[in-house]
């Protein structure tokens, strides 16, 4: 089992979600869907292996709980797991990304910041409907995280780019052809 990778994606999106909204010192739940868990521990998300995670992130995260939803699995990390990670630093590429997307940039704005960051960064066309790009850091540096991105329709004279971040086997496993 993985229990370190698990518990890092569970702070990369807590921080990600603070860097959107804010921290307000208040518990924050994150759906995973079953397939997601499965990659990220290397097995089953079963009642005991959950038991044993929380136990191991308990330092950390606090007491999480965990509730069955359709799919997958919710996961509720308290105010005292999410004031930790809120305390956590090296969030720079993200936090450029997330202001850069909130200023409503074009998407080869967007692309510049993964190219700050390292001139290692691959970017490449995806043929997806709803995509235009993936860019990710084969050295994963800053992060490992495969960041699919899109152009969003101009409406009311203004364009702006979005992203959806998948860790690699959840982007292998939905854009596979």
């Amino acid at each position: 089992m993985n229990f370190e990778r698990l518990e890092k994606n569970l702070i990369d999106n807590i921080k990600e979600a603070q860097l959107k909204l804010g921290f307000d010192n208040r518990p924050i739940s994150l759906n995973y869907m079953t397939a997601s868990l499965k990659n990220l521990l290397g097995t089953d998300a079963t009642d005991a292996v959950l038991s044993e995670f929380s136990a191991y992130a308990a330092h950390k995260l606090g007491a999480l709980s965990f509730n069955r939803i359709r799919n997958g699995i919710c996961i509720t990390i308290p105010a005292e797991g999410t004031a930790y990670v809120n305390n956590l630093t090296g969030y720079d590429f993200l936090a450029e990304l997330i202001e850069k997307i909130s200023s409503h940039a074009s998407l080869d704005e967007v692309t510049a910041v993964f190219r700050k960051y390292s001139p290692n960064v691959v970017i490449e066309e995806i043929n997806s409907e709803e995509f235009d790009n993936l860019a990710y850091f084969p050295d994963k540096s800053p992060d490992e995280y495969f960041y699919c991105l899109a152009s969003e329709p101009c409406i009311s004279g203004g364009c702006h780019a979005m992203y959806h971040r998948f860790i690699r086997e959840d982007y292998e496993e939905i854009f596979s052809d």
